[in-house]
């Protein structure tokens, strides 16, 4: 964990907080010693999303629509 700060702490040193956050560092702000909130890095995307790129390698059964066996659906209705 890193550090912990107070409310008045956070609101007073912000840019140095953010400073600390952007190096990687997890900063929990909290109110009368009580945890209330996290700031952390925000992650970078790694690899961007491509509509259609699992194409031909996903398969839906024929009856995938079909109503489901009496005993499985009785399992849902307890």
């Amino acid at each position: 964990m890193g550090m912990q700060v107070n409310i008045h702490e956070a609101k007073t040193h912000f840019s140095k907080i953010l400073n600390r956050v952007l190096a990687g560092e997890e900063v929990v702000i909290a109110r009368a010693g009580t945890p209330v909130a996290r700031l952390v890095p925000v992650s970078k995307q790694t690899a961007r999303r491509s509509p259609g790129s699992a194409k031909g390698k996903i398969t839906v059964a024929p009856d995938f629509n079909e109503p489901l066996p009496e005993g499985i659906l009785g399992e849902f209705e307890k």
